[in-house]
């Protein structure tokens, strides 16, 4: 047998003992942390509940789970030994971590636009709008074509809203007449029952 025939097994084989040996150091690794556990530690099981220590025992752990209810635990099935920060963030929802609270995005935006009390505001102020090209061509004021064509568009208004509540009240004149038509005439009761 040649060696590039053996090739294969031999790389089969030492992926094997690699895979092995990783899942050997894992259950090792986590074989210590179950030993390390200590009273008041704050754990997660392989359930996904959340607990305090009370009690180690050799292949036991009693945990306080709530107010009065404790609860034993096979040691194998404590999943994770949690630090106390990570245990308060979960179960309490307590933050102790934060970096810098300038770093914390703030609930309304009134704290993005404020300054620091300088005069000149207005030079330090930016204009995240789009310039018509009739503002860029003139600063002062707007051109004659300009402000006659606003004034044709307000007396269009004026004239779409005269004819709307024209129209308003034609209907309404319209449903008092088909509701007087419709009524009915009162007779006398007395004349149905003979």
């Amino acid at each position: 047998m040649s060696l590039v025939t053996l090739l294969p097994f031999i790389v089969l084989i030492g992926a094997m003992f690699l895979m092995t040996r990783s899942a050997k150091k894992k259950q090792q690794a986590a074989a210590q942390m179950r030993n390390d556990m200590q009273p008041g530690s704050g754990i997660r099981t392989i359930g996904g509940m959340y607990a305090t220590v009370k009690e180690v025992n050799e292949d036991t752990v009693l945990v306080d789970a709530g107010p009065g209810v404790d609860l034993l635990f096979a040691k194998n099935a404590i999943g994770a030994v949690l630090t106390d920060d990570e245990y308060n963030r979960i179960v309490h929802g307590v933050e102790h971590d934060l970096k810098s609270d300038s770093d914390v995005v703030p609930d309304d935006a009134s704290s993005l636009t404020e300054t620091d009390g300088d005069a000149d505001t207005d030079a330090k102020s930016v204009d995240l709008g789009k310039k018509d090209t009739v503002e860029e061509t003139t600063d002062a004021e707007p051109t004659e074509a300009a402000a006659a064509e606003a004034d044709d568009a307000k007396a269009d208004d004026a004239k779409a809203d005269d004819a709307k509540t024209d129209d308003v009240k034609a209907d309404a004149a319209k449903k008092d007449d088909a509701k007087t038509d419709e009524e009915p005439k009162k007779t006398d009761g007395d004349s149905e029952a003979k």
